[in-house]
């Protein structure tokens, strides 16, 4: 396990988008002089656009329907670095030249604690009711458990109600089921980018709907402001831009604390978010999966259900899971939380087809009941081992002169490479993350994430010591010979992507 310095900065660092890295009150300079190869684009920037999810389609599999040819792309075009990571999986005794996976969002820190409470004997119980049919909500015991944990680590002022409550297999099921319960087919949701990639097959498979995005950049213009920093004002312009284009925006995605961004919305600027939706009648998705992985207490995170009052409770649905607090990404549990019983009906609906077995519910309810564990235990343990990664991981990119966005949440670093790319281009930005792979360790790149500038990549750190400094040692090797590469000049190729960020 890392040990977590004596005195350790909490600044993180970023490249700003001018001639160099600068030293920013807001919380992201750390003094690092990193020097950026190319004078910013002078051209206007794109404020939004509309996704096409299948733009370079193609397939030769007769057999299948339309639909079934657009799934089966996905997979095929989306998944490759994923793929290949479970095809040569490091192992430290049997393939130890195996690929590190420091790009798949998964918390590997806890299983040692996380194993110990899952097997003591409150965890193993049968009864007739656990092994029939369910409530498709949930098992009323397990909907009031959830309403118990969310208002006791959300801090809501009022407790939450059990009625509110729909649990189903994980957060990729929940985004497919409100995207096909609220919007019709070619309708959109807004989002900022950059985002969670994945969340783009979420909503199209099922049901036929896009993202329009708020493309934000990383270029710092005052003390006030940080990279990639999401105001209404951008809200505004895009929902105004894809508007104009006809189609029709029936909600706004926001994920709190963000991915890959490692960042967190203030109440004020929640509040603000929600304000602008209420204006104009858009439901609100709110994705804070990563609530309690929040390792640095300064952030002062704050759930949107802590709020005194929300401006739109019917078209405000908050989604929590298991996956990444409590590194259970495996297990595959989901929560919706809203108000509004005709989606969580609608929603409960769709859970014949995702729910989660009685004996599951079960487990889920021993353990979130559990709050002596969690709080004592738990979350300051986990805290700790996050913290200690993030800080080696941090110190390691420093030694390289890398710029990077992080400020405490989550499992990930927004890494700045685009100095190691010779033109500053998407296909330059694939051939150096085909680069990673082939040196045997997996990174999502930015184009993953819909990030408008190319060279951005997501690094996750909340793995082991010995799997962190192998990756960080193979990306350092990567990144050794494509700074000569830059430096000589020498033609740079092209290659398609990539991996689906996870």
């Amino acid at each position: 396990m890392f040990c977590l310095p004596q005195q350790e900065s909490t600044t993180p660092t970023t490249c700003t988008g001018s001639a160099s890295t600068q030293d920013m009150e807001s919380g992201y300079g750390d003094g690092l002089q990193g020097e950026c190869l190319r004078k910013p684009d002078q051209t206007q920037p794109k404020l939004y656009g509309v996704g096409d999810p299948t733009a370079t389609f193609s397939s030769d599999s007769s057999c299948l329907s339309s639909r079934g040819r657009v799934i089966k792309w996905f997979w095929d075009s989306a998944e490759e670095g994923y793929r290949t990571y479970h095809m040569d999986e490091y192992d430290e005794d049997k393939n130890p030249s195996g690929i590190i996976n420091l790009g798949t969002s998964e918390n590997k820190l806890c299983f040692d604690l996380l194993s110990w409470r899952l097997t003591q004997g409150d965890m193993l119980h049968v009864e007739p009711s656990l092994l029939q049919y369910p409530d498709w909500r949930g098992h009323l015991f397990l909907r009031e458990e959830v309403a118990k944990f969310l208002s006791f680590y959300c801090k809501s002022p009022a407790p939450l109600k059990p009625e509110n409550v729909v649990v189903l297999n994980g957060c990729a099921s929940l985004f497919s089921a409100l995207a096909t319960v609220l919007c019709e087919a070619g309708e959109a949701l807004l989002i900022p980018t950059p985002y969670y990639g994945a969340i783009t097959q979420h909503i199209y498979l099922y049901g036929n709907v896009r993202l329009a995005y708020v493309y934000l950049d990383s270029k710092v213009t005052g003390l006030n402001t940080r990279p990639f920093q999401l105001t209404v004002e951008k809200l505004e312009m895009a929902l105004q831009g894809v508007s104009s284009e006809g189609v029709k925006v029936k909600g706004l995605i926001l994920i709190n604390p963000q991915n890959p961004l490692g960042d967190v919305y203030s109440p004020e600027e929640l509040q603000d978010f929600l304000r602008f939706a209420m204006r104009h009648k858009l439901h609100v998705i709110m994705d804070e999966v990563y609530m309690l992985s929040v390792f640095e207490e300064s952030l002062g995170y704050r759930s949107v259900l802590s709020l005194e009052r929300l401006p739109d409770p019917q078209r405000t649905h908050v989604m929590w899971a298991t996956s990444k607090d409590f590194g259970m990404s495996g297990l595959r549990f989901g929560v919706l939380y809203t108000e509004n019983q005709h989606v969580a009906t609608a929603v409960a609906s769709l859970c014949r087809y995702h729910g989660l077995s009685g004996l599951v519910q079960h487990q889920m309810a021993q353990l979130l009941r559990d709050h002596d564990w969690i709080s004592q235990v738990y979350l300051p343990e986990n805290h700790a081992r996050l913290k200690a990664a993030h800080t080696y991981v941090s110190e390691e990119l420093r030694a390289l002169g890398i710029p990077f966005v992080s400020r405490g949440a989550g499992f990930f670093i927004w890494v700045d490479l685009r100095k190691y790319l010779c033109k500053g281009t998407f296909e330059e930005e694939a051939l150096l993350w085909r680069q990673f792979l082939d040196n045997k360790v997996l990174l999502s790149s930015g184009k993953t994430f819909e990030c408008k500038e190319p060279g951005w990549f997501r690094v996750v750190f909340s793995d082991k010591e010995n799997r962190l400094r192998l990756g960080m040692q193979r990306m350092r090797q990567v990144l050794e010979g494509q700074s000569q590469v830059v430096e000589d000049a020498s033609p740079c190729h092209t290659q398609e992507p990539q991996s689906q960020p996870r």
